[in-house]
């Protein structure tokens, strides 16, 4: 009998052996009926077997065996199960492992009554295997698209939701601040305690706008008049409150202003500045630098300190590479660099600038931002977020 043939007469058979398997996957969820776990199984083997019965080229096999024959009209049976699997608390592997018991289960049941004489047993199973990768394909693509538009939603909902609880920290801290009568102590704890909200406030900001991104809206950069040493200032000032024993040095050589955006570009020295506190020598001073040529805006931070590793500088713009699983154990210079300087990077580059850094053991590390000199970005409401990547 051919497998096709096998398939729709066995059909029972092959999807008690579906769900069998299905029942002995553990998850975090709540056990699932017979229904839930045979989900779309038939359909996936009705279109199994429909497409080992339609006549294929050479050409046709050779793009299906690159992954390159995926449905594209609309959602299959296979991206459908994906999809219940996520939800159900199937992992990936876990999906992935009743692709390879249904292949199994099927080629044993159908080779236990044949005697595998016939020339199309060969060509049955090749391509009933290809039929099925095809179908795990699709599959593994459609959970892996599910589980990236979750967190992005989750990232955006999360970082909104954190807001209005910072928010009444940071109000309470500074009432406390004011209150008569309050001792030096409480004065240093109530200040504090401002400090730690206003920082844990940027944070949530960072993850809004690598939500933007993540959902396509972008970092929106707002134009207008503006003196970005005033800025640069205010942004060192703060700096010096909150770490006392950095040394800033700020060197305005120019005066600098025209059509920027002042919250955004206060948000890239805020940045720059901060990672030069947290990862140079704290015993030296950070130099803090803003001038004007004919064309455009200068802006450097520089810092002494271990330098930056050679292989982490293609990644510290990219946070999808910054926390990556190579990553994750990195210590000293590179470790916990990523988000704040990819959105430093988008916001410059929604002005039309550039960021690039240098850092060696002789020299330092120094951050330098290029912009255009007060000129509007025409067409320009956010950056593009071309290297928006996952953290996942």
């Amino acid at each position: 009998m051919r497998l096709y043939d096998f398939i729709d007469s066995s059909m029972e058979k092959i999807l008690q052996t579906w769900e069998d398997f299905a029942r002995s996957v553990e998850t975090p969820m709540p056990d699932l009926d017979a229904r839930g776990l045979r989900n779309h199984s038939e359909k996936i083997l009705q279109a199994v077997a429909i497409d080992m019965r339609t006549a294929q080229s050479t050409c046709e096999q050779s793009e299906k065996a690159k992954g390159q024959r995926l449905q594209k009209s609309s959602e299959s049976a296979a991206q459908t199960h994906a999809i219940t699997r996520l939800v159900a608390g199937f992992s990936m592997d876990q999906m992935v492992s009743e692709y390879r018991a249904l292949r199994s289960s099927v080629l044993s049941l159908w080779l236990a009554g044949e005697t595998f004489e016939e020339r199309y047993h060969v060509q049955d199973m090749i391509r009933f295997n290809e039929a099925i990768d095809q179908a795990l394909v699709e599959s593994i693509a459609a959970y892996g698209e599910e589980v990236e538009s979750t967190r992005k939603i989750v990232l955006a909902v999360l970082g909104h939701d954190l807001r209005s609880p910072l928010g009444a920290v940071l109000m309470a801290g500074e009432l406390i601040q004011h209150q008569e009568g309050l001792d030096t102590k409480g004065k240093m704890l109530a200040n504090q305690v401002c400090i730690s909200a206003r920082r844990a406030n940027n944070m949530v900001n960072d993850l809004l706008d690598l939500a933007r991104c993540n959902l396509g809206t972008g970092i929106p950069v707002n134009f207008e008049t503006a003196e970005l040493n005033a800025i640069c200032r205010s942004v060192v000032n703060e700096m010096r409150i909150g770490f006392p024993t950095a040394q800033i040095v700020l060197n305005e050589k120019d005066l600098v202003a025209g059509q920027y955006d002042p919250t955004r570009m206060a948000q890239v020295f805020t940045n720059l500045i901060s990672n030069a506190i947290r990862h140079g020598d704290p015993s030296r001073p950070i130099y803090v630098t803003l001038s004007q040529r004919p064309k455009e805006v200068l802006f450097s931070v520089h810092n002494q300190g271990e330098p930056i590793p050679p292989e982490a500088m293609p990644h510290l713009f990219k946070p999808g590479g910054r926390y990556s699983s190579s990553a994750i154990n990195e210590k000293g210079s590179s470790a916990g660099l990523g988000l704040g300087l990819f959105i430093a990077g988008e916001i410059v580059a929604g002005h039309g600038g550039t960021i690039d850094v240098e850092s060696s053991v002789e020299s330092g590390t120094a951050f330098h931002v290029s912009l255009p000199l007060g000129k509007r970005i025409i067409d320009q409401g956010g950056s593009s977020c071309s290297n928006t990547p996952s953290i996942g």
